[in-house]
Formats: structure tokens, C-alpha cells, sequence
């Protein structure tokens, strides 16, 4: 080791960093956010990030130390629901492909959740194909002029920031001629509409563009490189969504195991049956969720993401299915209409109507199942890719 490095952590030092924490910021007399940018400054915020931005270049499996000696002193947390799209793919994405200036100026407040994030991809005509993306973005002098529309995106009701890929050059192919940006979401020509969903929330919302100026200094990697460095959002997108860490029984299979225990009336042998089996399934998907963290902490994350997104969007889908009809007529009941927007989704809080209605999104958001299988067909198994007519044809020049 040179005499310029830093000594390793281990754990007993991220114990002994994390007590000094809090005793100089004691969660019962501290302000909430104070504590939280104290957290960040300390390099405890995530372990693994580098010195200065919220880590201490340590393992990632030491952040477990960390929340341990949290949780027993009731440390505040940042509230990683409400920002969970900054926190699991605007972060790693600006880790990646940021300029220092870019990671020093956006991970802190978005750590601590001064600043919440949405993600400005999807459009109309480009869901599933999302290289086929029609948006564009003008250079102009030391700007770029953006226009388009963008659908289905959490959050930009509240959000301050917004992760945009945009197309810079229609000449080339789909996947060739896109950039990726960071727009202010109170910039002038950015009009964000709700879309009313079958549960009768607004949750998702869709986003016109017009003439929003965006700095060329908010641009993330090279102009022209925004597929490969969207692939590292979408990538630990779908290990957010399918592989955050659970306890036995979390997710949907708690409730209706709960009902089952509590409503001896209501049991009959399929249900049991059935019950029986996604129980197992969940708890088989529970376990490679654990084990998918724990490959993260050798490198990034690989396609095995796409495979727990599966899982996760099968699961719920069939384990809310079972509860409406475990619960009979009672299951036809549903709580509250009311046209709401809501800054958080909330699985396990609502009745099994809620449950039921919105995870039918699920094998839609966060990439399709379809596309999903086909990611794990071709980059898991190994298997033929599909043939591709448009992969080499300009953008410009494509049928829509």
C-alpha cells in the first residue's frame, strides 16, 4: 500500500464511524434532514460509493453494519420509497457517467431527498421499443432544445430532476443517434399531466416538452452514447423494482397468508393448495433476490435482474388474484375512488381490491415481460437473438 492510501474499512471500522455518528448528531435531538446530510458527509450513506460522495469506497455488503447500528439507535431513514428512483437508477447512472462536477452537485440532495427524481423515457409510440424514442434535442450554442412527450413516468408530479434520453441525430440508427440528460422538471416548457389509472389514482403521469433549454453541462456521457448508458438505469432499474431486500412473508404473500391464518371460514383445499405453492415461489424468489445483492457487491448489475422483475410481476399478479378470491364477496369491495396523486406506491397498506388492480402494472412497468423473457433468453441462456430488420436503418427512415 502506498503511503497516499487510504487504510481499508472493515467492519469494525464502519461500527466504530457509524457510533461517532451518532453521538455527535443524536437521532432524538437532531432535525431529520441534518442527521441525514451528517450521514452522507460521514461516508455512510452508501458504503460502496467513493470518499466525498457518500461512501467510503468500501465493500457493499458493510452497508448492513451500518443500517444495523442505525435501526437499533432509531436513526431516521431517507425515506428510500419516495426516492426511489433517484436512489436506484439516476444515482448509479450519474456514478457511472457523470463529470465530477455532475456527481458533486446531485447525489448528496438526492441521498438525503431534498431532490426527487423521475425518469423521462417511455413515450407513446416508444414503450417497449424504447430505442425507436421520437423526442428530440437541438444542439443550440452551449444549450439543447428538447421536444416531445414522454408517458408513464412516477413521480413528476413532485419531482425537481428528470433522467431524459433524447434523439440528437436521426441519420443514424435507433439505437446510435441517442443522448442522455438531466432536465429540471420547473424549467419553462415542461407541462406534466396525470393519467388516471384503473385503481383511480394518478400515480403515473405523461409529459410534454416544449423548447425546454437544457445545459450541454447536464448531458451524461458522450452525445450520440445514451443507449449504452440508459442500459445502466434500465439495468438497476429492474434490480430495484425485483430485488429489494424483504423479510419472509414481505411483499403480497404477507397479507393474504395473514387472512388465511386469521379467516378459517374462508379456507377451502385449492385455496390451500394454492396458497401452498406461491407461498414457496415467493419465498424461491425471496432467495435469489438475496443472493442477486449479493453478486452486486462483486460488480454491476447483469441481465439476472431481469429475471427477479419477472418473478416479481408473475408473483404479485397471481398472489393478489388468489386473495380476491380467497376473500370471496368481501372481495369485491374497494376502499376509496378517489382521483389522488400520490407520492409513493403502497403494496401491503391497502385492501386486496387495491392490490389486486395494480398489479396489473406490474408486468408492464420497469420493461414488459415480453421484452424481459427476450432479455433473459438471449444475455441468461444464451439463446439466438430475434432477427432485427432496423437495426442498421436511420431512424429517419423508419416505417411508424
Amino acid at each position: 500500500m502506498s503511503p497516499a492510501a487510504a487504510p481499508a474499512v472493515d467492519a469494525t471500522e464502519i461500527r466504530r464511524r457509524t457510533r461517532e455518528l451518532l453521538a455527535a448528531h443524536p437521532p432524538a435531538t437532531t432535525e431529520r434532514t441534518d442527521f441525514l446530510k451528517a450521514r452522507f458527509d460521514a461516508g455512510l450513506a452508501w458504503v460502496h460509493y467513493p470518499v466525498g460522495l457518500g461512501g467510503l469506497d468500501a465493500p457493499r455488503s458493510l452497508q448492513q453494519a451500518v443500517d444495523a447500528e442505525l435501526a437499533a439507535a432509531d436513526a431516521p431513514d431517507n425515506d428510500p420509497r419516495r426516492i426511489g428512483i433517484g436512489l436506484g437508477m439516476a444515482a448509479p447512472t450519474i456514478l457511472g457517467f457523470g463529470t465530477d462536477e455532475q456527481k458533486q452537485r446531485f447525489l448528496r440532495p438526492l441521498w438525503v431527498g431534498e431532490e426527487v427524481w423521475c425518469q423521462l423515457f417511455s413515450e407513446p409510440g416508444a414503450g417497449s421499443d424504447l430505442a425507436a424514442l421520437a423526442t428530440r434535442a437541438v444542439p443550440d450554442g452551449d444549450d439543447w432544445v428538447v421536444d416531445g412527450q414522454k408517458v408513464w413516468t412516477s413521480s413528476a408530479h413532485v419531482a425537481r430532476w428528470a433522467i431524459l434520453i433524447a434523439r440528437t441525430d436521426p441519420d443514424l440508427p435507433k439505437h446510435r443517434g441517442i443522448s442522455y440528460f438531466i432536465c429540471d422538471m420547473t424549467d419553462p416548457g415542461v407541462d406534466v399531466r396525470p393519467l388516471r389509472q384503473i385503481t383511480g389514482e394518478a400515480e403515473f403521469n405523461e409529459v410534454f416538452l416544449s423548447g425546454v433549454r437544457i445545459p450541454d453541462s447536464h448531458r451524461l456521457g458522450p452525445v450520440g452514447e445514451g443507449w449504452k448508458v440508459a442500459q445502466t438505469t434500465l439495468m438497476n432499474e429492474r434490480v430495484s423494482i425485483g430485488g429489494s431486500r424483504i423479510p419472509r412473508e414481505g411483499g403480497m404473500i404477507g397479507p393474504v397468508s395473514q387472512t388465511w391464518r386469521n379467516r378459517p371460514d374462508l379456507r377451502t383445499h385449492d385455496t390451500h393448495q394454492r396458497l401452498l405453492t406461491l407461498w414457496v415461489e415467493a419465498e424461491v424468489a425471496r432467495l435469489t433476490g438475496e443472493r442477486l445483492r449479493q453478486q452486486l457487491v462483486a460488480g454491476q448489475p447483469g441481465p439476472e435482474g431481469s429475471g427477479m422483475k419477472l418473478a416479481f410481476a408473475r408473483l404479485n399478479q397471481e398472489i393478489s388474484g388468489l386473495e380476491v378470491e380467497l376473500l370471496g364477496d368481501e372481495g369485491l369491495l374497494y376502499g376509496d375512488w378517489a382521483m389522488v396523486r400520490p407520492e409513493l406506491v403502497d403494496f401491503t397498506g391497502r385492501d386486496a381490491g387495491y392490490r389486486y388492480l395494480r398489479s396489473k402494472g406490474n408486468s408492464i412497468e420497469g420493461g414488459t415481460s415480453e421484452v424481459l423473457l427476450n432479455i433473459v433468453a438471449e444475455r441468461v441462456l444464451g439463446l439466438p437473438s430475434e432477427p432485427r430488420n432496423d437495426k442498421d436503418v436511420a431512424w429517419k427512415d423508419l416505417s411508424r
